[in-house]
């Protein structure tokens, strides 16, 4: 009958530092052939990393790389004293300055960036739009649908529409915006006369600023965005002039 034994796992002990190939210092600076002499500076350390493998690390300094250092790995065979190169390799050290992580383009392009003449190609599979002869969960585009054929080839689907709709409501056209909350709380755009309403369930939140002296004017804005050119926002000049102080000039007196 066998018995269960229990084993005892012990952590791997760190590799030990070979001395002929920490003593290498001269082999490995003369090692780093890639710039100038002058670019590289003092000796930052070693690192044993295996059995008779060493790592020299040497400042570098290189115009544009600041916080960069030299490596270069040297090792020897066993009962050899003579000392080869492994590699060289120019690595970043924890000041260094790195460049920012690589994005594809169309996930680098922002809001505004496409310019006059710039053609930015829609992707196929993209969720803010639905095939041109599916239902589009909208009256009023469903019922502006041309034959199969001969209409847009795309419509906006229920979530482009929805990401659009709180983008606007979020942005400049809704009611957070600086001059919306600046504007009497009387002055929103859902009882102003300039507010063209929009079609579609759109119609519900959103409509379009037609007054030339309105900031807004050309521009999506909420229902309940404002500002100071409301149609109905009347100014009372008598009563602003009774509310100035009252003063006399006491040098245009005449006495009697």
């Amino acid at each position: 009958m066998s018995k269960n034994v229990p084993v005892t796992r012990t952590a791997a002990r760190p590799a030990r530092l070979d001395q002929a190939c920490a003593d290498a210092l001269d082999l490995a600076r003369t090692a780093i052939t890639e710039v100038a002499v002058d670019e590289v500076g003092d000796h930052q350390g070693v690192v044993a990393e295996g059995e008779r493998v060493v790592t020299h690390y040497f400042e570098c300094l290189r115009a544009g790389y600041r916080g960069w250092q030299w490596a270069v790995t040297v090792t020897r065979i066993s009962r050899s004293k003579h000392v080869t190169v492994c590699e060289t390799v120019l690595l970043p050290g924890q000041d260094a300055l790195l460049a920012p992580n690589w994005l594809p383009w169309e996930e680098r392009l922002r809001p505004g960036d496409l310019g006059v003449g710039d053609l930015l190609p829609t992707a196929p599979d993209d969720d803010r739009l639905v095939q041109g002869y599916l239902l589009a969960d909208d009256p009023a585009l469903d019922e502006d649908k041309w034959e199969l054929g001969l209409g847009r080839p795309r419509l906006m689907s229920k979530e482009g529409r929805e990401e659009a709709a709180q983008r606007w409501y979020d942005g400049d056209s809704g009611p957070g915006a600086p001059i919306a909350e600046a504007a009497p709380r009387s002055a929103r755009c859902v009882s102003c006369g300039f507010m063209l309403p929009m079609a579609g369930r759109m119609r519900q939140m959103f409509g379009v600023c037609a007054n030339v002296f309105a900031p807004d004017d050309g521009k999506v804005v909420s229902l309940d965005h404002g500002c100071g050119a409301h149609s109905e926002i009347v100014v009372d000049t008598a009563a602003a002039v009774e509310a100035l102080p009252t003063a006399y000039d006491d040098g245009a007196v005449e006495e009697v």
